[in-house]
């Protein structure tokens, strides 16, 4: 039996999708959030990356100590700090001191090296996120004697 047509073509109210204004509104309310919230966000990646950079010259820095207990000096700035994952060519070498190469600061760039030190035996930083000296911020530098 055949319904009238006027059934045939009535939707329930279960199988009614969206408008295009009610999708509308949810896409400007996502965006008022996300405008709100990446700010916030973007601040935290800054001040992440310089903790990650204190934890790697501390790593770093456990790493000069035990060649430095084993070959009885630290590595000379020629050495630099590939000599603490491959042998430059001494005696009491007792490395690898790292178990992987030696990472690049949190910005992709070298960590500066230097032995002696003006602060100290030696000195190890990164200049941040600009890669000059000073700076605030995401900006500033990540020095081992601070």
């Amino acid at each position: 039996m055949l319904r009238p047509k006027s059934d045939r073509y009535r939707t329930k109210s279960s199988e009614r999708g969206f408008t295009l204004i009610e999708l509308l509104i949810v896409m400007i309310i996502l965006s008022l959030l996300a405008a709100l919230v990446a700010p916030k966000l973007f601040q935290k990646i800054g001040s992440s990356k310089q903790k990650a950079a204190k934890a790697q010259i501390a790593l770093l820095g456990g790493a000069l100590d035990q060649f430095r207990l084993d070959v009885g000096r630290y590595p000379s700035n020629e050495e630099g700090l590939e000599s603490l994952v491959k042998n430059p060519g001494l005696d009491h070498w007792e490395g690898p001191y790292l178990p992987k190469n030696v990472p690049p600061d949190p910005w992709g760039k070298p960590y500066i090296y230097r032995s002696p030190g003006e602060h100290g035996d030696y000195d190890l930083y990164s200049l941040g996120a600009d890669g000059q000296e000073g700076g605030d911020g995401e900006n500033a530098d990540v020095l081992s004697w601070e």
